[in-house]
């Protein structure tokens, strides 16, 4: 299959999954409260923790189905190593349950700062979540099995599928059975329940069929221990810079005040969804050339993918930059939301869009199977972030967490980058800096800056939306074209 289909299947599967995910949190708003979708960002920020009891299970077979697809692993060994990961994912997820639900009392009541919400409906939203965490934690090894089968077209429309029954069945949930935090987690666990069952059918049926069934294999876990071993360092290192500033936020503002950062933080990872359909596509790929040692190859895609990843994002944060509070009226209809959490997402944006330029550098390093330089990074970024919060929110709030994540990604592109070209792909250097990044950004903040011109206050708020669905076409398309040909149609998969 195409490389090119691959990564059109993956925009338009979380595309859609972006856009459920994203047009109904208004909703959200209306029926549960800045407060209570503040807990639903304690879900996410409690999730993302629990990707570290992954012990790089995810990456690790995702890149291991890779192998297979390039000859590396023979029917018997991966279907082995498969069913070993399978096991210990379901231990890991009994777990997850247990503790969840073990420490929602003392959460709700000693670490977090509910007002309005009684403290046993925080207790019983936490406890739920427990059990959506850890379904959603068994489905990652099975989407991590499918990415790397390239099974990327039947995973997107699946995923798309399941993305509608959540968002969609959720609001249904809240208007018409029961509009409470509790009734909204308890159907994202039965939207959870369904997707395990269809994605561990589909990983099963797409491997081929060994004379015996698979086995849990010591041997297996042996064999890739390295590189897990490497993945979960880098694992911490990438949630600790991600996630750290959420966790400490959460004790130091009130649940509220958390609730505009979270909606702040939601709109900014549109972002990060963005630059998935390109890794996604582009890493087994990536893997497959090294191991063939198809250098030249391997630098041109890696080209096109960085300049896609550019070209595509640059438009939606200079949206998210420059018209912060016009977007956030638009889309909340909320004046008093759009002034509050309109300043979170424009530092956040920053710092989310630099993020995101790394992801195909970070990917090129994993396929090389070299995930010290990322550990190490992610090291010296933790050990900047966590004093610099600590000073910083006590004094400007959320705010004040907000510059620094926006400062971390400037240094990581700036500096970070440079050293890992030192080492992969030496001769793309400049070209990563002036042609895949700088070009594209340029050009969407060209556009943009002339349309804020344009959206003036009074609007209607109709007329809003459309210029800023325009501004943000106009600079994809000029975007685009200052990229030249992206030719992923002549790599073939």
């Amino acid at each position: 299959m195409s490389l090119r289909t691959n990564v059109i299947a993956n925009y338009l599967g979380q595309g859609w999954t972006a856009l459920m995910q994203f047009a109904f949190v208004p909703l959200y708003l209306s029926y549960l409260g800045v407060e209570a979708f503040g807990l639903i960002g304690v879900f996410t920020m409690l999730q993302a923790w629990m990707v570290l009891l992954d012990l790089g299970m995810t990456p690790t077979l995702n890149r291991e189905m890779a192998r297979f697809t390039a000859g590396s692993h023979s029917a018997r060994s991966i279907n082995d190593l498969l069913r070993t990961l399978e096991w210990i994912c379901i231990a890991m997820a009994a777990g997850i349950v247990l503790v969840i639900w073990g420490a929602s009392g003392w959460l709700a009541s000693d670490w977090l700062q509910p007002g309005a919400l009684p403290v046993s409906s925080v207790a019983d939203a936490i406890a739920l979540m427990g059990i959506v965490i850890a379904l959603r934690f068994v489905e990652g090894i099975y989407r991590g099995a499918l990415m790397g089968l390239q099974r990327q077209v039947f995973f997107n429309a699946f995923n798309a599928l399941n993305a509608t029954l959540r968002a969609a069945g959720a609001v249904a949930v809240l208007i018409w059975l029961s509009p409470t935090i509790e009734a909204f987690f308890i159907w994202q666990a039965c939207a959870s329940l369904f997707a395990v069952a269809g994605l561990a059918l589909a990983t099963h049926r797409t491997l081929p069929a060994i004379d015996t069934a698979a086995r849990f294999s010591k041997q297996a876990l042996l064999d890739v221990r390295h590189f897990a071993g490497g993945m979960v360092a880098t694992t911490l290192m990438a949630l600790l810079l991600t996630q750290i500033d959420k966790v400490l936020l959460s004790r130091m503002i009130s649940l509220e005040a958390f609730g505009y950062y979270t909606l702040a933080a939601t709109v900014a990872s549109a972002l990060t969804l963005l630059v998935g359909p390109v890794t996604q596509a582009v890493y087994p790929r990536f893997t497959e050339m090294v191991i063939h040692g198809e250098s030249a190859r391997l630098a041109e895609l890696y080209h096109q993918s960085a300049k896609t990843v550019t070209a595509i994002c640059a438009p939606v944060a200079m949206v998210f930059l420059i018209m912060p509070d016009v977007l956030l009226k638009v889309w909340t209809g909320d004046s008093k939301i759009s002034a509050a959490a309109a300043p979170i997402l424009a530092l956040l944006s920053v710092g989310t869009f630099l993020n995101s330029l790394m992801h195909v550098p970070y990917v090129l390093q994993l396929a090389y199977g070299w995930v010290r330089f990322s550990v190490i990074m992610n090291l010296i970024a933790v050990l900047l972030l966590v004093p610099a919060i600590l000073w910083l929110v006590p004094n400007y709030g959320a705010l004040g967490a907000a510059w620094v994540w926006a400062a971390l990604n400037t240094g990581y592109v700036s500096l970070g980058m440079y050293f890992m070209h030192q080492r992969l792909l030496p001769a793309e250097k400049i070209e990563w800096y002036v042609k895949d990044v700088m070009t594209p950004l340029a050009a969407s903040i060209i556009v943009i800056g002339g349309f804020s011109f344009l959206i003036v206050e009074p609007m209607p708020r109709g007329l809003q939306a459309i210029l800023l669905i325009a501004s943000g076409v106009s600079a994809l398309l000029f975007s685009l074209y200052s990229v030249g040909r992206l030719s992923f149609s002549r790599t073939k998969i």
